[in-house]
């Protein structure tokens, strides 16, 4: 009764709009106190965080600031290093450092090494680092060599000397001929159990050196196949007529391995068949030189038309060399070509000439042969050879 007399009474005092829009008031306060808490919330968050994120760059200046100054690395890269690694001294970077460039690191080589392998910085100089360095330049690796390739890769850095690196050289020694060799063999990782097993497969296969070789080499790729895609291949090369103890061999598995090489290896069938050969031509030309069949169509296709339309040979004249489509038809095909046109022109050599004649020798060879030997008779001949002048002007 009190409670309705109450309100009964504030109506009198305050009219109904009055009272609501007192009430209006009360919650528009309360929303105006609860907003400006969450500004200063969401302030205070931004000075933690702003405080946060100043203290981690006082932290990784010191790295920074050392990795720019010492190791030539750009802020953005050192930043981007400063994050993997952490040191609060410089005494063993530094070492590191004195370390690399007194075995002919430079400056841009040590910084290639550290964005590959950051963790190269704390290395321990004299335990991990010195001793590799020296075993492998002990075996004739010269400095800048051996500065060069590692700065490529820095893994074999981190490999065991005793466990890893003394016993693939012991291996690699008795296939490969040269200690540098060796070397970028064991760089690149072609030293695994595995690769192993397929050497020791090939060796029992009756493959020669030369073709172990050249695969460790040249074509690692062939030797981390499966055993199983291995033994396929060398049974394959073996009916076509290889014989094993030829480098020819491992050029012909480094061609019949691999889904990539398979489908170029059909191009290169088609465009042949398309410039007159048959089947057992290409096979031919494949015993021959059989990376003919990995070279690109427009490769094959532009030597076979100057070869044929220009010089007017047959094109299967390439059956008895096909190295002459891997040679450069600016520099040597087209230049060379221009010399014997004189020569011909002139009676000074034969019409009919074979490609590798021509083609095939060297640079000094050719000159001897073609330009030196003829050189009174056709004193211009070697401004025709550079293209100073047109074969019709001299």
């Amino acid at each position: 009764m009190k409670a309705a007399q109450c309100i009964s009474g504030m109506r009198l005092l305050f009219p109904l709009n009055s009272l609501d829009l007192l009430r209006e008031n009360s919650i528009s306060a309360c929303k105006s106190s609860l907003l400006l808490s969450f500004a200063s919330l969401q302030r205070l968050c931004r000075l933690i965080g702003s405080k946060s994120s100043t203290e981690e760059e006082k932290g990784d200046a010191f790295e920074v600031r050392y990795l720019v100054r010492s190791c030539g690395l750009s802020s953005e890269g050192a930043r981007a290093i400063s994050k993997k690694i952490k040191f609060k001294s410089t005494e063993r970077p530094d070492s590191v450092l004195a370390l690399l460039r007194n075995h002919g690191f430079t400056l841009s080589q040590i910084s290639r090494m550290l964005r590959k392998r950051p963790s190269l910085i704390l290395a321990h100089p004299e335990h991990t680092l010195l001793p590799k360095l020296e075993f492998l330049l002990s075996k004739g690796i010269s400095k800048a060599h051996l500065a060069r390739t590692l700065s490529g890769d820095p893994t074999l850095l981190y490999r065991s000397l005793e466990k890893h690196i003394k016993p693939c050289y012991n291996f690699l020694r008795s296939i490969l001929l040269s200690d540098a060799k060796i070397v970028s063999a064991i760089h690149r990782r072609e030293c695994s159990h595995y690769v192993i097993a397929n050497i020791e497969f090939l060796r029992e296969s009756g493959v020669g050196r030369p073709s172990i070789s050249i695969l460790l080499t040249s074509f690692p790729e062939v030797l981390t196949q499966s055993h199983e895609e291995l033994s396929r291949v060398v049974k394959e090369v073996k009916e076509m007529g290889f014989d094993p103890s030829k480098v020819t061999f491992g050029l012909a598995m480094h061609a019949l391995s691999g889904k990539s090489n398979k489908s170029i290896r059909e191009r290169c069938f088609e465009v042949y068949r398309k410039w007159g050969w048959s089947k057992d031509d290409i096979l031919a030309a494949f015993k021959k030189h059989p990376n003919c069949m990995l070279l690109s169509e427009s490769k094959i296709s532009q030597g076979m038309d100057f070869i044929v339309n220009k010089m007017g040979s047959s094109s299967k004249m390439i059956l008895h060399n096909p190295i002459v489509l891997f040679l450069s038809l600016e520099k040597r095909i087209i230049p060379r070509f221009r010399v014997i046109n004189v020569l011909q022109s002139k009676g000074l050599v034969k019409k009919h000439m074979s490609l590798t004649s021509i083609f095939v020798p060297n640079e000094t060879k050719f000159q001897q042969r073609y330009i030196i030997r003829f050189a009174e008779q056709v004193p211009r001949l070697l401004s025709v050879y550079k293209g100073k002048l047109k074969p019709e002007e001299v």
